[in-house]
């Protein structure tokens, strides 16, 4: 699913509106996910306390948020900009790939909940389109 110009548009639009939220957004998401699939909990079972809101979550969702937010800055050619990410996950952290498809489904959740107004059918299609390319990004090293 490639990205249209006008996609990378509505994406760095969006992007301007929300990146003020975007720690919020990142704990947020990366709280639902701990919560409905329980086995993505086993990646962090080093941290006191995997539940919404922790100390934990909130640091490691404004991590994962500043990783979108340096691949919306690069949307241009996002294998390059992610490159060390994927290597990262790849090889150190061992990952499940899937897991980014579900991270970014909870991202959107966030941001539909958080920016109602700003999240119409256009964006909603855009985000989606530039976080599963991300996801796919970021599982390029399993290849």
């Amino acid at each position: 699913m490639s990205l249209t110009v006008d996609d990378m548009a509505v994406v760095k639009g969006l992007w301007a509106k929300i990146a003020s939220k975007a720690d919020d957004i990142g704990a947020e998401a990366l709280g639902r996910m701990l919560t409905v699939y329980p086995q993505t909990k086993t990646y962090f079972s080093h941290w006191a306390d995997l539940s919404p809101g922790s100390a934990d979550v909130k640091k490691h969702g404004k991590t994962i948020m500043g990783g979108v937010s340096d691949a919306v800055s690069k949307i241009d050619d996002l294998p390059a900009a992610l490159s060390q990410l994927s290597e990262l996950h790849a090889s150190k952290l061992r990952v499940d790939p899937a897991n980014f498809k579900i991270l970014a489904h909870n991202i959107i959740v966030v941001v539909s909940m958080l920016f109602p107004a700003d999240f119409t059918p256009e964006v909603h299609m855009s985000l989606d389109k530039f976080l599963q390319n991300l996801a796919w990004c970021l599982a390029e090293r399993y290849r």
